[in-house]
């Protein structure tokens, strides 16, 4: 096939189901979640059978996979669809993180999540927020932009939308608050704003990130002293305490976790000398499996450490992986998530308006910077902190946020193909008023799905 015709066939793909390459990335991910969670479920194998687990992350995964094909077909432009990823979303998120601030189902002594369906299904609004920051910074860009620039007025109105989303997940962890800010710098390059402005955002959100960092440590003393108000009660009353002290339905003190897993960070290179403990099992089996791996790793199948690891199968499912297939299957896995930003990148380039081209970029850095944020702290870069692997760790919030941010964009990239289109007329079609600001990083060229 000559490369004419290969451009020509990736055209047409690409009019009729969104970006080949987005495509062959989610599936590759799809099949890696499934081998990998499985093999990463030594514990919940024993608790709740051989087969259980993965019949759980495929129906999670199925799920997801409807939502892809479902918004893939749907025109990013249409109004209803903008009102429901945008305003929509957002009010459904606000009201789950206040909601779980207050009454939240506590998971490994803090509050998380809702219950949906008792027993079976759960949600974690942290992971809305992602999904929705992207939407709402679409918007608030696409709706600023003044002579190929972002104005005053929209920087600020982004400053408080991130500012509020991190105030609501303080209590879910540092890194969360930290991704808000690198999808959010990532999504002002592309919007076109004048380096000063980013330099001045980037510098409000660092000082924002200092007052959380003061609030948060308020709050960790008083819950100090609660603790410790609780323990000298429990003395007093042991009979009467210990059995709501292991009822596993009260909020843990975990300022004393917090404290210790930052001073471990700062010692990590120290960690061979250490034992085993409670406290740093985690850190010491995730470097474990990794250095187990080596370079071609031990065979799919074929970990040690995963009936040893907590959480083996979210939080620190990279280390099973590179474990199981070296250093090649870890630096391949990262060169995925890579690969899908730089493909996002091409499609924007290729966008002749801002807020698909935001659109675009926020979903593929919001999937690639939490993918990074979960090796970055399975390798110890960073402090240990739960964040899941995009669409290979399980936990069903994730996946389905996951999913649905690879069908907005195969719906933006499929819409983008149809430029010029005759037969399709969804770039023509009117958007909301305020929203059709040129993408002022658009550079036409020939060739463009190659």
């Amino acid at each position: 096939m000559s490369p004419a015709e290969k451009t020509n066939k990736y055209h047409e793909i690409s009019q009729k189901y969104g970006d080949p390459w987005i495509w062959g990335i989610y599936i590759m991910l799809l099949i890696i979640s499934i081998v990998e969670s499985y093999s990463a479920s030594s514990r919940e194998i024993a608790a709740q059978g051989i087969y259980m687990p993965i019949i759980k992350q495929c129906i999670f995964l199925g799920a997801g996979a409807l939502c892809v094909v479902g918004l893939q077909r749907i025109d990013y432009n249409k109004p209803q669809f903008l009102y429901a990823m945008i305003p929509g979303l957002a009010v459904i998120t606000v009201f789950t993180l206040i909601y779980v601030m207050f009454f939240g189902e506590i998971i490994n002594g803090a509050r998380r999540a809702m219950t949906i369906i008792p027993g079976l299904v759960t949600l974690q609004p942290a992971e809305l927020a992602k999904l929705s920051i992207v939407t709402i910074l679409s918007y608030i860009f696409a709706k600023s932009q003044k002579n190929q620039d972002i104005s005053t007025r929209g920087l600020v109105a982004a400053a408080v939308a991130v500012g509020i989303y991190g105030l609501l997940m303080i209590k879910s962890g540092l890194t969360n608050t930290l991704l808000l800010i690198a999808i959010s710098g990532s999504m002002l390059l592309i919007g076109g704003a004048r380096f000063k402005k980013i330099l001045i955002l980037m510098g409000f959100f660092v000082i924002m990130l200092g007052f959380f960092v003061i609030i948060k440590n308020n709050n960790d003393k008083k819950e100090e002293m609660f603790y410790e108000t609780q323990k000298e009660m429990q003395i007093a009353a042991p009979v009467a305490n210990s059995a709501q002290a292991h009822d596993g339905s009260s909020e843990e003190d975990r300022t004393g976790t917090r404290k210790s897993r930052f001073r471990e960070w700062l010692n990590s290179d120290s960690l061979v000398y250490r034992p085993i403990t409670p406290k740093n099992q985690q850190e010491m089996f995730s470097r474990m499996a990794q250095a187990h791996g080596g370079l071609f790793g031990v065979g799919i199948g074929k970990s040690r450490e995963c009936s040893r690891l907590p959480l083996a199968f979210s939080d620190y499912i990279y280390s099973i992986i590179v474990e199981e297939t070296g250093f090649v299957g870890g630096v391949f896995v990262l060169l995925l998530y890579l690969s899908l930003l730089g493909r996002a990148a091409m499609i924007v380039r290729r966008s002749k308006r801002v807020l698909p081209s935001l659109l675009v970029i926020g979903m593929a850095s919001f999937i690639t910077f939490q993918a990074l944020f979960h090796m970055a702290i399975n390798v110890g870069v960073f402090p240990v902190s739960g964040q899941p692997l995009s669409l290979i760790s399980k936990g069903g919030t994730s996946i389905i946020v996951i999913s649905i941010a690879f069908g907005v964009m195969l719906s933006v990239s499929r819409t983008i193909a149809n430029y010029g289109n005759k037969k399709v007329k969804a770039e023509e079609t009117p958007i909301i008023e305020g929203l059709d600001a040129e993408n002022p990083t658009e550079i036409p060229a020939k060739n463009v799905w190659k």
